[in-house]
């Protein structure tokens, strides 16, 4: 703008100057043409224009570097937000990690604390079992002093017991000799011939042996089984004493409230396809029937009723029931019931005082909270068994957290024992060499029902425990059915037996009562006639627990006074 004023002043000047001349000098400067001026006012024309393009790209020039410097200056401020922001963050940040850092180190005190006192805590137990172990010391000493005492007395005794055995071989001789010569003269007086005196001897010799065999076996089963009982009954009196845990029995059926009956037909849906889709995903029955606000679920599986249950009550709850929603629910369900049983299978283990195992045997374990044998909740029996067992084996002087683990592991097998084939026994045995359990662990899983058969004897403690645990009062329960054919059937055993007058099974098929007849059984057969139907009852049923034989023989004489 500033050089078209210029030119336009110019322009002027120069007309001013032409009409000065004009007026001083018009004559000489009348010749000059009209054409001159039009050329000056044409160049002043294409001037101004020129001086107009110019200054409008040069205004156009100074418009777009104003944008470029408007965009960089707010380019500018934009990276100085942004660099206010992250710093504003970082510095957050760096607080965030003090406070960090300040209670991390206030954790490391408080533990240093807690392993200072328990340190101190464990010299002091260390002190106390020292102390312990010299007092155990000297009781022992003072045991040995009394054995070599004892010994001595016994030795004693043993010479005075020669001699009396030489006295009665001397005795014993004597009795032949006179016996022989007896024999002679009863040839003489019953005139009988060798051979019949012989039979006859040997008959009446048949039958005092087979009495004095009975009594002897009476007598020797008597002190076997007092000295047994008198141990036995110490321990597992101790490791009763020392453990207890809940009962519970399951059935097949769960029951699901509901919160009215209009709600039977949104579980039914429209034609059935609801209830269709609830029994596709689950495998569980769902019975809808005239029960008011109720549902019935029915499965012999107990972790898919388990998961129907969940997945019906949460439908209910939420209202939204329709076969994808059903689906949802069913996954939902399904993952929350795998590590629910998980979380069993540890809570059982750390319960139990069994640590290191795999996550394999864990979740099998778990599977057991959902199982049952006659109504007794098998994990929590398990768990039982493993203190028992524990308990037991440290009053024998044996690894206790080997016998714990080998209790906890005894029916491993009835975790999967419903979906492959086999006894829960053979499949515990498999499942346990393929975590790799130890020997003594697959010996008492293998052995738990025939503690004979079993090479250690942690197979007899935890067969001992699975029996204390099964009969312990209100542990488990049968159908009535089956109660009744299992006391029949003791009864059957018993009354087949020659000599066996009636029978009364006892106590729940604890115990089995035998009344024999006097005259055909004598008091040392009942004692034979009570093993041999324990050894039937052992081979031909299965019960739980066990099962006590008592032969009943008496003899009565009656007269009247008149």
């Amino acid at each position: 703008m500033t050089i078209l004023y210029v030119i336009l002043a110019l322009l002027v000047g120069l007309a001013g100057g032409g009409f000065a001349g004009m007026t001083r000098g018009r004559r000489e400067r009348a010749a000059i043409d009209d054409t001159l001026l039009q050329k000056a006012r044409a160049d002043a024309e294409r001037i101004r224009a020129e001086a107009t393009g110019a200054a409008e790209e040069l205004y156009a020039q100074a418009e777009s570097r104003l944008q470029t410097a408007t965009r960089r200056l707010q380019d500018a401020e934009d990276r100085e937000r942004q660099s206010s922001q992250q710093l504003e963050s970082q510095r957050e940040q760096l607080q965030t990690l003090r406070t960090q850092i300040d209670a991390e180190r206030a954790q490391a005190k408080q533990e240093t604390a807690r392993e200072r006192e328990l340190l101190a805590s464990e010299r002091q137990e260390t002190r106390r079992e020292r102390d312990e172990l010299k007092r155990e010391i000297e009781r022992l000493n003072r045991r040995a002093e009394q054995l070599d005492s004892r010994g001595d007395k016994l030795d004693a005794l043993e010479e005075r017991l020669d001699a009396q055995v030489r006295e009665l071989t001397r005795q014993e001789n004597d009795l032949e000799g006179r016996a022989r010569q007896i024999d002679l003269k009863l040839y003489e007086v019953a005139s009988l011939t060798p051979e019949a005196a012989r039979e006859l001897i040997l008959g009446r010799l048949d039958a005092e042996l087979e009495e004095e065999k009975a009594i002897r076996v009476r007598a020797m089963t008597d002190r076997a089984t007092a000295e047994a009982r008198r141990t036995a009954r110490s321990v597992i009196a101790q490791a009763i004493q020392r453990s207890a845990s809940e009962t519970s029995a399951q059935v097949s059926v769960s029951v699901v409230p509901i919160p009215n009956d209009a709600m039977k037909g949104r579980l039914i849906g429209r034609e059935g396809r609801n209830i269709r889709a609830f029994e596709a995903l689950t495998g569980v029955d769902l019975i809808i029937d005239d029960t008011p606000e109720a549902v019935i679920l029915s499965s012999f599986n107990p972790v898919r009723r388990e998961v129907a249950r969940h997945v019906l009550e949460s439908l209910v709850a939420d209202g939204r029931i329709h076969p994808t929603r059903i689906e949802e629910m069913v996954h939902k369900a399904q993952d929350e019931m795998k590590a629910f049983i998980h979380a069993q299978g540890e809570e059982a283990a750390i319960e139990a005082g069994v640590v290191g195992l795999k996550p394999g045997l864990v979740q099998l374990l778990g599977r057991m909270y959902f199982r049952s044998s006659y109504g007794q909740n098998v994990l929590k029996h398990s768990v039982q068994v493993a203190h028992l067992t524990g308990i037991m084996a440290d009053e024998l002087g044996l690894d206790a957290a080997l016998a714990r683990r080998a209790g906890l592991m005894h029916d491993v097998g009835k975790s999967i024992d419903r979906e492959i084939e086999g006894t829960h026994v053979e499949i515990g045995v498999n499942l346990a060499k393929r975590f790799g359990e130890p020997a003594e662990v697959i010996d008492a899983i293998a052995h738990h029902h025939d503690p004979e058969n079993g090479e250690t004897l942690y197979s007899v403690l935890v067969a001992a425990a699975d029996a204390i645990s099964a009969a312990r009062p209100g542990a488990r329960r049968e159908e009535l059915d089956a109660y009744v054919r299992r006391l029949e059937q003791l009864e059957q055993i018993a009354v087949a037996f020659p000599g066996v007058q009636q029978a009364y099974a006892i106590q729940a098929g604890r115990e089995v009562r035998v009344i024999v007849q006097p005259e055909k059984v004598t008091d040392a057969q009942a004692t034979l006639l009570a093993r041999e139907i324990a050894s039937r009852i052992e081979q031909d049923m299965e019960y739980p627990g066990q099962v006590q034989v008592t032969v009943v023989r008496e003899s009565r004489a009656v007269e009247v006074a008149r």
